[in-house]
């Protein structure tokens, strides 16, 4: 399976690479996994259209000019509508239209024809249960865009082009326990995040990260009810934490302010086979337009926008998610204002886990006054953990995690872990390796598992992690920066000798005097001033 997830994974990137150089990253991405994800409908409909056809000895290719075409198509089609959300008639498939593309082994016209396909999955869904999840998925598609080629025939045979390439790959998708096709979607994704510069932090969470935060949130759990995030980009972490318990009956929700990010969450949810009734995800801006208020979640995983801008307004004192604190969140800083919210869907017996810059650990003002809020007054956060420098795309600042609870196991105690030191540098990006993840993940399960008394705990971890008490946080007046509390201080192997390096600088300084008295010497000789 490792093998032909890496043979396709090399695959898809090639195709992708037809269209480097035509165009900037965000734009090529639009269109290659947009075409990825229009062949895998295709596939599904067909499918599961061959099912339905099965007991007449028929297949879907067929239907269209049998004697009972309409009555065949509307009960394929009301069928798809519950079954898969959305229909597509044969010869809307993708690979009719990539053949078509390639009839009489020359490229024909199809830009039109594909145009009314990408329409007509949409227009397909109207008035369904599935018309939200499936409305405007394709808008960042345009065949009409300049940047395809200058002429309408350019464009057509550079998406020919790429239609046949992808029609000769096999997804695998009538094996049921493959994902391998929706690794494959998230490997071209983070691959185009890598290359995406800062806007890279607006759609993906790199899976090392997704990984630590995911197995926090379901630390000691077999299954979940729900799952949120409320900055979900492209859905990277949401569908990690469904690796990690058995994601039966779990739902997805999540928001996204970004129109193409939203689009791009979507397909990827449908790619990895979640059923448009297991997810919600809305398009808009969480702190100011929340769409799940109502809503209690199990398990909350985000990597908000880092130190975002927000209006902070005076209403929102007396917003239910934020009135309890008596302070705002400054509008240049977000970052509290979405622990705040979280904090206001976590259910009782749920956990959070959210990355954030450093800043959020010992800034003062309201944000010391929020900090404090939530460990004084609520003994809400259960883990501080240091992530290493550089390992975000498109920022190199240091990150941490909060590992937040309403009802901890350990409530006397708050866990520490500096795991900034612990990586591996992959060319300019530093990179936790599995043994990095496994670290801190073995820490935590120490201190949530065996709550011993604190000079005992077996999350006492020298120069990497440290349980501290509640009193020992107070002390510090809430400031959470790590090294307050994990002394990752290493001394010299051997004392200096100071009376030698007393001795090394009066020779420096002998071999100077004599070098300048040569230097001198020869500025004589040549009749020109000394340097100094």
């Amino acid at each position: 399976m490792t093998e032909q997830k890496a043979k396709l994974e090399q695959q898809l990137w090639n195709i992708a690479n037809t269209l480097r150089g035509k165009m900037d990253a965000d734009d090529f991405r639009d269109y290659i996994l947009g075409f990825i994800f229009y062949k895998y409908l295709s596939k599904k409909m067909e499918l599961y259209a061959n099912e339905i056809l099965a007991p007449d000895n028929l297949t879907f290719d067929k239907v269209e000019g049998h004697e009972q075409e309409v009555a065949l198509m509307d009960a394929i089609r009301d069928a798809a509508l519950d079954k898969l959300g959305y229909f597509l008639a044969p010869s809307e498939l993708f690979s009719e239209l990539a053949r078509r593309g390639n009839a009489g082994g020359k490229h024909q016209f199809i830009l039109g024809d594909l145009a009314k396909v990408l329409t007509h999955i949409e227009q397909s869904t109207m008035g369904s249960e599935s018309e939200e999840d499936f409305g405007n998925l394709f808008e960042d598609l345009d065949l009409t865009s300049s940047k395809l080629g200058k002429s309408e025939n350019d464009k057509n045979e550079l998406i020919v082009k790429v239609l046949s390439h992808l029609e000769e790959i096999d997804f695998d998708i009538a094996n049921a326990e493959s994902d391998v096709l929706g690794d494959a979607y998230e490997y071209l994704i983070g691959k185009f995040a890598s290359g995406a510069g800062k806007k890279a932090g607006e759609f993906y969470t790199p899976q090392q990260v997704s990984k630590i935060l995911a197995q926090l949130v379901t630390q000691g759990k077999d299954k979940l009810k729900s799952v949120y995030d409320p900055t979900c980009g492209s859905g990277s972490l949401l569908l990690r934490v469904a690796k990690e318990v058995d994601s039966k009956g779990l739902q997805f929700f999540g928001q996204e302010m970004n129109p193409t990010t939203y689009n791009l969450c979507r397909m990827n949810m449908i790619m990895h086979d979640v059923h448009y009734k297991r997810f919600d995800i809305k398009n808009e801006n969480t702190l100011e337009k929340p769409q799940h208020e109502d809503l209690r979640f199990e398990a909350i995983v985000a990597n908000p926008p880092f130190s975002a801008k927000w209006s902070a307004s005076p209403l929102f004192m007396s917003d239910d998610r934020f009135s309890a604190y008596g302070k705002l969140a400054p509008s240049s800083k977000a970052d509290f204002a979405f622990v705040q919210h979280m904090v206001h869907q976590l259910s009782d017996n749920g956990t959070m886990a959210v990355v954030l810059p450093h800043g959020v650990l010992f800034r003062g003002a309201a944000e010391g006054h929020i900090r404090k809020y939530l460990i004084e007054d609520r003994n809400y956060l259960d883990a501080v953990i240091g992530l290493p420098a550089n390992i975000f795309y498109g920022t190199s600042i240091p990150t941490c995690i909060l590992v937040i609870k309403k009802n901890r196991k350990d409530k006397d105690n708050i866990l520490f872990i500096d795991a900034s030191q612990h990586f591996e540098k992959v060319k300019t990006q530093n990179y936790l390796r599995e043994e990095d993840i496994n670290k801190i993940i073995d820490t935590y399960n120490a201190y949530v598992c065996h709550p011993e008394p604190v000079e005992g705990s077996k999350a006492n971890i020298e120069k990497y992690s440290h349980v501290a008490t509640l009193q020992e946080v107070a002390e510090n007046d809430y400031n959470l920066n790590i090294p307050r509390y994990v002394d990752t201080f290493e001394e010299e192997e051997e004392p200096v000798d100071l009376a030698a390096v007393a001795q090394e600088l009066k020779a420096i300084d002998t071999d100077m005097a004599t070098t300048d008295a040569t230097i001198a010497d020869y500025c004589n000789q040549l009749g020109i001033d000394t340097p100094f």
